[in-house]
């Protein structure tokens, strides 16, 4: 079975991708995955390149992930055109990673850590989408442990698709405002769920 794993930012999803995977669930993180693919002289990295300028580098010629997110976060037109170049690859990844997994483990519960996931409708890659869910606020006090102002923090959850459009993808909503005791024993109940379902 496929779950896909999503929340706006700053809601805890690793948080809650590291509880699934302690009880036994497979990880296909997205994030990783879009780091993985414009590594220097990948086929991303060169469409990023020649869009952006060169500009976007470092003197490694890795991308300069904030300097980049400078340039697209608060220009909806640009940040699609990034996407539009760094999508398909990790499309093509994440497919290769669940094959892997489904030859080893024909029983396995798979959770894909889908940032974007009702944005680039994602959710057909799914058998159920888990939301991860924070206040604004909460969002905003986690950005800003993390170094970003309160501007450029709702700079950046407002470049996403608000949370109450979220939830009407979601078969699973887990409200991570609380504890970490309350997360995690949300997360085991969900899990179990899925066992059943899956077996």
């Amino acid at each position: 079975m496929i779950i896909g794993l999503t929340g706006g930012i700053a809601s805890g999803k690793s948080l809650v991708a590291g509880f699934f995977q302690e009880l036994g669930a497979y990880l296909i993180d997205w994030d990783v995955l879009a780091r993985e693919v414009v590594y220097p002289h990948c086929k991303a990295w060169e469409g990023v390149v020649e869009y952006f300028g060169r500009e976007v580098l470092n003197p490694d010629m890795t991308l300069n992930r904030p300097k980049l997110g400078e340039m697209v976060f608060g220009y909806p037109e640009k940040l699609q055109r990034l996407n539009d170049i760094v999508h398909p690859e990790i499309f093509k990844e994440d497919a290769r990673a669940t094959e892997e997994i489904k030859q080893r483990d024909p029983q396995a519960i798979i959770v894909k850590d889908i940032p974007l996931l009702t944005e680039i409708s994602a959710y057909t890659l799914v058998d159920k989408v888990v939301l991860v869910y924070a206040s604004e606020e909460t969002q905003i006090k986690r950005l800003a442990g993390r170094g970003f102002n309160r501007e450029e923090a709702l700079k950046r959850i407002n470049s996403q698709l608000p949370m109450e459009e979220k939830k009407e993808f979601a078969h699973f909503i887990i409200n991570n405002n609380g504890s970490l005791e309350d997360t995690k024993e949300e997360v085991e109940r969900i899990y179990n769920l899925l066992r059943r379902g899956n077996s």
